[in-house]
């Protein structure tokens, strides 16, 4: 037995070593001792730890094997926002994109050009050479955080090699699934009866986000870096600065080159456009960047990307299958969207049904028709879209498509507003869809942040004409014992029921108890054709079909006479009724019902009603054990072969694609929760209130403007066209939207409710005084460079923005004032020359204080 310190000694070592060995496997491909070995060595490593805990830290490779287990990631807000990029797949703006940055800059520009992986953004930070955090891309301004998760991941440092990395800073990259991964992933969770993930990318982002790291670190999870965040960098260009990022242990990608003319640029675009096959994971364009960072502040940003860079996108993956029929879908703001129904076919890795027809312009521009031969893309390589007619496989037959007149849910006439693409159903306050739409809307985390209620429960309480407005959110605690057992079968909009024979169906329905064949069942099939007509069968049709040879022990008499009195009972009649001849139905079919079609042995209504009370999925049934089975309440030979059951082949093929229904139910915990998360919401800002009522134009940003002008709902409810106008960057669109949205009785009045109900509809009027009194800061951009004596960059942002100001991350001849720290970096540079007024941070303190 070691002595402690020994013991703290050994831990050491073998900590560094593992390190060692794993940065070389894992990032420079070049393994230098066998698995077998790597093995004993972590395996005496978590042996020691266990035994001296005191001696293990945060950054031990043991901890890569995961055993935290996450309830709910933590949102944080990101130092650097996570901006995405413009998008191009055409190599014309590529060249505009270059000559736009060469107009700005006065010299030679060199480019890096770089894979565009596709995958989950992640941000790593990293603090004293130690991982400290990862986190989400999320809405670029906030992510989730997913340490624990990240630790899993072999490629990603725990710890730096070497020296020279900043105190503090964020890497970012890609988390990412190679093929063989996917691929052993998925023919485990088809050997297990799961559903198989569709692409590596959804297999990342669903792994990166599970709850119990352990079962993430089996995913082998990749992840590629390719940009550096911080103070104090070692170099001032792109390049450099990620080479060295290699040396400090990091998996940076060797697909990157240095370019200086279009000719260089395009070269590597071609040539990998080709190459992208032999690769081991997934790639859909080409990243081009400036790489100095000089040149790179210069050219700023707009409000959502970088001026400074650009992806180009390899064309989509096409596709051609025939167009069986089009639906029309009315979302949240009344625009109806065409949406075509397709002949399966596998596109990018996934099969396609569905593909968007977007409007009727685009519907007349393709002349697409019902039984066209259409050709199909992946737009972005994530939603699928028509782009084209085969026409010499059009069928003589084919009809011109013709856009609905009217609202395929309410019947109201449809508008189109002149200069606009779709037509819209004007219908807000009574069309279906649009109401809980704008339901989801109101409850959604950057709105009112209501937990507990999901677009199931929505529309579970909607049915139910629980829930109709917002303003019934906040009565719902009139209904506390009504809402208690509430529940519904949620249908996703993919799901398609397995073709199950009708003969086999009605066998299952076990009509006629033992007396009903599968012989007679398939007589009854032939005759009747669906079970629409079998329900209006007469005693006179069973006795000239049924055959009851071979059933001598049972009277003929009583099978005809249990059939009938089943068909007479007008509940069955009504059940039968909704079911077609290839066992569709409109809304779906229920968990209930599913069990009834299995059949399974045994099984009695009782045992029915106690798995649907306590199983969300046929799929949790199919894996529940006899012992789990037995706990809920059902006897042990019911258990013993409802589990045997489940482990015919044929039952899980077919379960696999029952997977995805689930019942939205209501029970105390869940209504409690619910309620209390309602009143919480009393308690958001005004803006996000404003943002809430979903008026059309005013998302988040617009929103927090007109909240921080007007300050009140009375004052901008109130206020004419042209102050509207007034306000920096509201045009005509949403300056007319926001009239006509008060003009309607019914948005006043429900205003008015929600007033009742205590939620905000004004800025408190401490902020509200500073935000008009104050001369300094109205309308004013800062920027922070180098570490503040004692405000983070967060607290100093929010003080910013609390008080009218704007924080900005690059330096411009805009700026207004620049918040100067400790070892700042070339901002200061940038802000001297360009004249821009700096400030310490006692001065930016008294600058709030005064005003």
């Amino acid at each position: 037995m070691l002595k402690p310190d020994q013991a703290k000694n050994r831990i050491e070592e073998l900590s560094k070593e593992l390190n060692e060995h794993n940065y070389r496997y894992y990032v420079l491909s070049e393994p230098v001792i066998s698995d077998y070995d790597f093995d004993m060595k972590m395996k005496e490593l978590g042996d020691l730890e266990a035994v001296f805990p005191q001696f293990s830290s945060p950054d031990s490779p043991t901890k890569r094997v995961g055993g935290e287990i996450t309830k709910e990631f933590r949102q944080v807000k990101h130092e650097y926002p996570m901006m995405s990029l413009g998008n191009t797949y055409s190599k014309q703006e590529v060249v505009d994109f270059i000559n736009r940055v060469k107009k700005v800059i006065s010299g030679d520009v060199e480019f890096v050009c770089e894979l565009k992986y596709d995958g989950v953004a992640i941000g790593l930070r990293y603090e004293n050479g130690k991982l400290a955090m990862g986190v989400t891309r999320g809405d670029g301004e906030q992510g989730d955080d997913v340490t624990a998760n990240i630790k899993t991941i072999r490629s990603v440092p725990l710890k730096l090699h070497g020296a020279g990395f900043p105190e503090k800073f964020e890497i970012r990259g890609e988390v990412m699934m190679t093929r063989d991964a996917f691929d052993k992933l998925n023919e485990a969770k088809i050997e297990n009866g799961d559903q198989p993930f569709a692409n590596p990318r959804n297999a990342a982002s669903g792994s990166l986000k599970m709850q119990d790291s352990a079962e993430v670190s089996k995913r082998n999870l990749d992840c590629f870096l390719y940009h550096l965040n911080g103070e104090n960098l070692p170099h001032n260009n792109h390049y450099d600065n990620i080479q060295e990022c290699r040396r400090w242990g990091f998996k940076i990608p060797k697909f990157m080159a240095k370019c200086r003319t279009i000719d260089e640029i395009f070269e590597f675009i071609n040539n990998w456009e080709h190459e992208r096959r032999q690769l081991n994971f997934d790639i859909d364009g080409v990243v081009i960047k400036v790489n100095s960072y000089t040149q790179q502040q210069e050219l700023g940003f707009t409000a959502k990307s970088p001026r400074w860079a650009i992806a180009y996108k390899y064309a989509a993956e096409s596709a051609s299958t025939r167009l069986l029929s089009i639906d029309y879908q009315v979302g949240r703001t009344g625009a109806v969207t065409p949406v075509a129904n397709l002949e399966p076919v596998l596109l990018a890795g996934t099969t396609v049904k569905r593909a968007s027809l977007h409007n009727a312009d685009i519907i007349k521009k393709l002349d697409v028709r019902i039984g066209d031969t259409v050709f199909v893309e992946k737009g972005g390589e994530i939603i699928p879209k028509i782009t084209g007619v085969d026409l010499n496989l059009r069928p003589a037959n084919a009809i011109e498509t013709v856009f609905i007149k009217n609202c395929p849910e309410c019947e109201t006439p449809l508008i189109r507003a002149e200069g606009e693409a779709a037509y819209y159903c004007p219908n807000d306050t009574g069309c279906p869809p649009q109401i809980k739409g704008k339901l989801e809307h109101f409850i959604s985390r950057k709105a009112m942040d209501i937990e507990g209620l999901g677009e199931g429960t929505i529309v579970l309480l909607f049915d139910k004409d629980y829930l109709k407005k917002f303003s019934d959110l906040y009565e719902l605690n009139r209904y506390k014992k009504e809402l208690i057992g509430l529940e519904k079968v949620i249908i996703p909009d993919t799901y398609e029921l397995p073709k199950v024979p009708l003969e086999k169906v009605i066998f299952a329905f076990r009509i006629g108890y033992n007396g009903l064949s599968l012989k007679n069942s398939n007589a009854i099939v032939k005759h009747f054709k669906s079970l629409a007509n079998y329900s209006k069968a007469t005693y006179t049709d069973l006795e000239e079909i049924i055959d009851f040879q071979g059933n001598k022990s049972i009277s003929v008499e009583r099978i005809r006479e249990k059939i009938y009195e089943y068909l007479k009972n007008p509940f069955n009649q009504e059940y039968l009724k909704s079911f077609g001849s290839d066992f569709e139905r409109e809304d779906g079919i229920s968990l209930e019902t599913i069990i009834r079609l299995l059949n399974i042995p045994g099984v009695t209504e009782t045992d029915i009603k106690i798995l649907i009370k306590n199983f969300d999925y046929i799929y949790l049934i199919s894996k529940a054990s006899v012992e789990e089975l037995m706990k809920i309440g059902i006897e042990l030979d019911i258990s013993e072969k409802v589990n045997n059951f489940f482990k015919d082949k044929k039952v899980i093929d077919w379960i696999s694609k029952l997977n995805t229904l689930s019942i939205t139910s209501i029970q105390e915990k869940s209504r409690d929760n619910l309620l209390l998360s309602i009143e919480n919401s009393k308690e958001r800002a005004f803006h996000y209130v404003l943002y809430a009522l979903g008026i059309r134009y005013v998302g988040e940003t617009v929103a927090k403007k007109l909240a921080h002008e007007f300050g009140s709902i009375d004052r901008l409810m109130n206020t004419s066209f042209d102050d509207l106008l007034s306000v920096p960057d509201i045009g005509l669109s949403i300056a007319n939207s926001v009239i006509d949205y008060f003009k309607n009785p019914l948005n006043r009045d429900e205003i008015g409710k929600l007033k009742k109900h205590g939620l905000k509809f004004e800025i408190e009027e401490t902020l509200r005084s500073n935000q008009i009194a104050d001369s300094v800061f109205n309308g004013k951009s800062f920027i922070v460079t180098g570490t503040l004596p004692t405000l983070s960059r967060e607290e100093a942002k929010k003080m910013i923005e609390e008080n009218g100001g704007r924080f900005v991350s690059s330096v411009s001849s805009k700026t207004d004032f620049l918040i100067l720290g400790e070892s700042p970096g070339s901002k200061l540079i940038k802000a001297q020359k360009l004249g821009v007024k700096i400030i310490n941070e006692t001065e930016f303190l008294n600058l709030i204080k005064n005003e």
